[in-house]
């Protein structure tokens, strides 16, 4: 876990007497906080891809982080908090966007897929055995991203009424070289620092 490695650094002191759930509890909302913020810091690597409307973005890397670092339930809380604030008004979804609008156009569904893949890949990390070696986070990395790319797929179809195929040129095709490569960067991070008791 993240905590772990923060305790060990001694950036975080986790209580672990008895009574100690509830402070443990508020370190990793904090927690849960800075990886809703690391996203919205990724979400602003914005390329446009020609031909699409969603463009190239470094927030799949942070979702990926967020699952495996905090586990299923803060993990996801994570990107709840990004899409929530998000949607609210705080213009860190990509390109310094913001609002609900944003949440219900072509994009959308990444948003919530975001969600779904960090609570996935949290569990799946959590519950595995070999889950946080090199190749055990590739691995489950790997099966988290179609995760997002289905919800996008998902409504690009609804929002834009296109057919699946044609979704699928727009909303996956130009993202999978990167986002294998965004996959390749996090499960090196994150087997390096968690602690491989599984």
């Amino acid at each position: 876990m993240l905590t772990i490695m923060l305790q060990r650094l001694g950036l975080i002191e986790l209580d672990t007497r008895p009574n100690s759930s509830a402070s443990n509890a508020i370190a990793m909302l904090i927690l849960s906080f800075f990886g809703a913020c690391l996203t919205g810091v990724l979400a602003q690597m914005r390329l446009p891809v020609p031909g699409t409307p969603v463009p190239l973005t470094g927030q799949v890397l942070g979702v990926l982080l967020c699952g495996a670092m905090l586990g299923s339930g803060y993990g996801a809380l994570s990107q709840i908090i990004y899409v929530g604030l998000g949607i609210a008004g705080i213009p860190w979804f990509a390109g310094g966007t913001s609002g609900f609008g944003v949440f219900a156009g072509a994009t959308g569904g990444y948003l919530l897929g975001f969600v779904v893949a960090a609570l996935l890949l949290g569990t799946s990390t959590e519950r595995t055995v070999g889950a946080k070696t090199l190749g055990g986070q590739l691995r489950l990395m790997l099966a988290a991203v179609p995760v997002i790319w289905f919800f996008g797929l998902v409504h690009i179809v609804m929002v834009a009424q296109v057919t699946l195929s044609t979704a699928f040129f727009l909303g996956v095709m130009p993202f999978v070289a990167g986002d294998i490569v965004k996959a390749v960067l996090a499960a090196f991070f994150t087997s390096a620092v968690l602690p491989n008791r599984n």
